[in-house]
């Protein structure tokens, strides 16, 4: 007698699922390789130093699961720009204010995946001065802009590594002061 289709004795009982993988017989599919891409971008922490107490301007992005992020401006370095010039445009675009550089506040650096590709970005931040503009969400990347005063930004930022940042915004000016 021949065994029956789908059968291993012959007695018509269904195969069993094999041990060792989770979900039985499922196949491990091959692991693709995504195209590694180093990007560099700049930005800041632009301070109106009118009124009593500084204050900072901050842009806030609506994340996948609706939540406001509050963050540094910030962008890519265009061909042929140093990231200095990239931090004032950036800044500019983003919040509608201009400003001059009177130090660097450091480097950030991360991984994500985007359109397939495993990005590895660095920023470097710098600490601006207000010398004019309007606060402004008019760029297309930015849902909110706001003033917060120097001493709140620390906990209105999403990021970990940007609150750090501030921090040495603080010792930047105490040691200009």
């Amino acid at each position: 007698m021949s065994p029956t289709a789908g059968s291993e004795s012959g007695s018509g009982a269904s195969p069993k699922p094999r041990r060792g993988r989770p979900g039985g017989d499922r196949r491990r599919r091959p692991r693709r390789w995504m195209r590694q891409v180093d990007e560099f971008s700049a930005g800041g922490l632009v301070l109106d130093m009118a009124g009593d107490v500084p204050r900072g301007a901050l842009i806030g992005r609506t994340d996948r699961q609706g939540r406001l992020l509050w963050s540094l401006p910030k962008g890519h370095i265009e061909a042929g720009e140093t990231a200095e010039q990239a931090a004032v445009r950036e800044v500019e675009e983003e919040t509608g204010i201009a400003g001059r550089i009177v130090g660097e506040l450091g480097t950030i650096d991360f991984w994500f995946v985007a359109d397939g590709r495993r990005i590895h970005k660095t920023v470097r931040h710098f600490l601006m001065l207000r010398t004019g503009g309007e606060l402004s969400d008019a760029d297309v990347e930015v849902d909110e802009v706001a003033w917060v005063p120097l001493p709140e930004i620390r906990a209105q930022l999403a990021y970990p590594d940007e609150r750090g940042l501030v921090d040495t915004a603080g010792r930047l000016l105490a040691d200009s002061a």
